[in-house]
């Protein structure tokens, strides 16, 4: 048994254990998927919109300082921090779409081009709401590898209800 340290949490992770059985079937020993694994650890993002960060600040997730900052929060291997603030659900999408976009044109360029990069999508929303943070993100990014997620009680307990989030992650060669 490997444990595989890569700081990922719900839908990130979700894509990991898929990427382990990827190479798993395609020969790789644990030693080897566990090495791939983390050799990708840095290449992951998500950015997440909160209806309120009141369950963050009160949870200890981020300071009020941070609370007073923005509605949506950028994560990185291990680390949450305040993106930016936007008015309402609709505007916080149309931001974190641009910051994606963002982060295609830059460091995920290449692994883009290689189809190395799974478009990630997570929800703390009704299953209406997810369905068309869906739609909208198919839309956007057409023929991309789309996986998405209902966030797990665990998580949806420090956004609270309403969240959504977007993120890339680059799967190892």
């Amino acid at each position: 048994v490997f444990v595989v340290d890569n700081g990922r949490v719900a839908t990130a992770l979700h894509v990991t254990v898929l990427d382990a059985l990827r190479l798993r079937d395609a020969g790789d020993d644990a030693a080897t998927i566990k090495r791939k694994l983390e050799a990708v650890r840095e290449d992951m993002c998500i950015y997440v919109a909160v209806e309120t960060l009141e369950h963050l600040k009160r949870g200890g997730r981020i300071s009020t300082a941070t609370a007073l900052i923005g509605t949506l929060l950028h994560f990185t291997t291990g680390t949450l921090s305040a993106y930016k603030k936007a008015r309402g659900m609709n505007r916080a999408q149309d931001v974190m779409i641009e910051a994606i976009r963002a982060e295609l044109a830059g460091r995920f360029a290449e692994p883009l081009a290689q189809g190395r990069v799974t478009l990630l999508a997570a929800s703390s929303a009704s299953p209406e709401a997810t369905a068309a943070w869906e739609a909208r993100l198919k839309a956007e990014f057409p023929g991309m590898k789309l996986l998405s997620d209902q966030l797990s009680l665990g998580v949806s307990c420090h956004i609270g209800e309403g969240g959504m989030g977007v993120g890339l992650s680059v799967s190892p060669e």
